[in-house]
């Protein structure tokens, strides 16, 4: 299995770990293939984020470069999560892990916020807040309730909720901001929305279907008018510089890819989180 190319490859100095969870089985997306993903985006930053020269790998960094000490950890199941992620949180490291379908975020969710409730910022084209059904990639937020506090968490890029997630939304008084808020407003007026309403336990849930389909074209369910790849990365850089205790990025469909545009933006992406880190 190939690692993560920013890999430090000891686990005990490192600061931050990268965990694969190639699974999709609580989807019920008509594109499947996510459980693909960790494998993709792991190959693509060693071909896309590497070259060679005279023999020698040199890495293709952030302009701020990366000051932590990554370990990738490989891949592990579902009913791994609550063991490792436990672990990792013990050991003081941030983990930042890599689906398959955005259910896995619950689990570990549910494991991170063990001590504390959470701040939530979750990226999605849709909130994910169905309640009348439990367990699956659409019930995501609704499942997480008890572990997060509703008042500092937010939601960032949805465009297509259904009924029953607006009206939960309203009933929980979720902050939420599209796409069209962002154009409208601004990243910088956006952002201190966001600061002046997450708290300090911050974890950070990415489905890449909150980008527009003409920057992730790759994903399970593609929605227009999504945010741009440049303003998803200006809202992880702050958020990850506030400081944050996890992360994921879930919902990379590469069978549906075009020329690994999606899977290049994720490992760009986590480095650029990596680099942005406290």
């Amino acid at each position: 299995m190939e690692k993560i190319c920013w890999n430090n490859s000891n686990y005990n100095d490192s600061d931050v770990v990268i965990i694969g969870i190639p699974d999709e089985s609580q989807s019920h997306a008509l594109r499947e293939g996510t459980s693909k993903a960790p494998e993709q985006i792991r190959k693509i930053s060693n071909l896309a984020d590497s070259y060679k020269r005279d023999g020698k790998k040199s890495l293709g960094l952030p302009l701020t470069g990366i000051s932590k000490k990554v370990f990738d950890y490989g891949d592990i199941a579902r009913q791994q999560i609550p063991e490792t992620f436990e672990k990792i949180i013990k050991d003081s490291k941030i983990p930042i892990s890599i689906g398959g379908d955005h259910s896995l975020s619950t689990t570990i969710i549910k494991q991170v916020s063990k001590s504390k409730k959470l701040s939530l910022v979750y990226f999605d084209a849709h909130p994910d807040f169905i309640t009348s059904t439990k367990n699956y990639y659409g019930s995501v937020f609704g499942d997480v309730l008890e572990f997060i506090d509703v008042q500092t968490s937010v939601q960032i890029g949805v465009r297509t909720p259904e009924q029953e997630e607006r009206d939960n939304l309203k009933k929980y008084q979720i902050m939420v901001i599209s796409p069209f808020d962002i154009a409208e407003k601004g990243i910088t007026k956006i952002f201190q929305q966001i600061t002046e309403t997450i708290g300090d336990n911050v974890y950070v849930s990415f489905d890449m279907d909150c980008i527009d389909p003409s920057h992730a074209p790759g994903v399970s369910v593609p929605v227009p008018f999504g945010i741009s790849s440049v303003d998803a990365i200006l809202f992880l850089k702050k958020i990850a510089n506030h400081g944050i205790l996890g992360m994921d990025i879930v919902e990379v469909c590469p069978s549906y890819d075009v020329n690994n545009r999606t899977s290049h933006l994720a490992s760009r992406m986590i480095g650029k989180v990596i680099s942005s880190l406290k």
